[in-house]
């Protein structure tokens, strides 16, 4: 539903006045200003466009990654219903990727392309994706953490300027809310049962709780890309920002669940009503981020396989579509 139209691209009628790229620019300012969604067929300046690309197909490429470590542990899922369950969450996690693909394609970018992109390494997706899940708790640590600070950085979309994005997330965040509490709930399971689950949990959190903090992105106080990001509303917070309101929520729920948070440091700042944390390890981020996590070629490598794999299901569609295109003059 969002493809209709890509062949309106920069071609809306244009004011009178609007007689250079400064005025386009200023009435396009003016319509982010006043809370106006800017749709395909409006004009956009291109360093809009493509940070929306960026933005948009990483995102997708995320949804699309993230389906992997989770689709690891259904035939391993401890019950019937924690397996059903986890199948829904990946699909689910598929179909956001759908969502965001075609919201990008609304921008003038192929599907096809954007996938090129991921499996030749060009695009990024989040770096949390990159971590093994190593036993059934790291299911609940997924849900909880990482699909918590995934709502964290998404409800703001839902207001950001591109419709199409917007509308979007609309149903991406109200699913990605029951896969937080899902994930929430396998972590009290564990936490209420035997001295084993309890560690097990314990252990999950100790191992993502650090990559959970550090998928909001370093501080975004001195770029300028940001900076402009925020003018647009694409963007509505910064990453600092965010992360204190998931550490903010976070920390009790831990408490709740008789969890430790793995940082010393941690405290709570009565002054500024905040849990204060430790430094977090940059280092750590930006190699994941340069493709030196645990699990980066992995994760590639299985992407690649699956998109070699369902090269004949796409050739016989396409085969298909351009028989039944070649029927219509006859029909006609």
């Amino acid at each position: 539903m969002y493809t209709q139209a890509l062949d309106t691209h920069g071609r809306e009628p244009l004011p009178a006045a609007a007689g250079s790229s400064a005025v386009l620019a200023q009435r396009f300012q003016e319509r982010i200003d006043v809370e106006e969604k800017i749709e395909p067929k409006n004009w956009m300046p291109d360093a809009y466009r493509q940070t929306l690309i960026r933005q948009i197909s990483q995102h997708a490429h995320s949804e699309i990654v993230g389906m992997l470590p989770e689709g690891n542990w259904i035939t391993r899922a401890p019950t019937l219903r924690r397996k059903a369950v986890l199948i829904a969450k990946v699909q689910d996690e598929g179909g956001h990727g759908m969502y965001l693909y075609s919201a990008a394609e609304t921008l003038g970018i192929s599907r096809a392309e954007m996938i090129e992109q991921l499996l030749s390494g060009a695009a990024r997706y989040s770096s949390i994706f990159n971590y093994p899940t190593l036993t059934w708790a790291d299911m609940g640590a997924i849900g909880w953490l990482v699909d918590g600070a995934a709502i964290m950085n998404q409800l703001p979309i839902c207001r950001c300027s591109y419709g199409p994005y917007a509308r979007a997330m609309v149903r991406i965040c109200k699913e990605e809310s029951f896969h937080q509490r899902q994930g929430f709930e396998i972590m009290l399971t564990l936490s209420q049962g035997s001295e084993v689950q309890r560690a097990m949990a314990q252990d999950a959190l100790k191992r993502w709780w650090w990559p959970s903090i550090m998928m909001f992105g370093p501080s975004d106080a001195d770029s300028k890309h940001s900076a402009q990001s925020m003018r647009w509303k694409i963007k509505r917070f910064s990453n600092d920002e965010l992360r204190q309101k998931f550490i903010d929520i976070t920390v009790p729920q831990a408490q709740f669940l008789g969890l430790t948070i793995p940082d010393p440091a941690l405290r709570w700042d009565e002054a500024a009503q905040h849990y204060l944390i430790g430094p977090i390890d940059w280092n750590e981020f930006h190699a994941v981020l340069a493709g030196h996590g645990p699990c980066n070629r992995e994760r590639l490598e299985a992407r690649r396989a699956a998109h070699e794999a369902g090269r004949w299901v796409r050739e016989a569609a396409a085969a298909h579509a351009a028989k039944e295109r070649s029927r219509q003059p006859e029909a006609a």
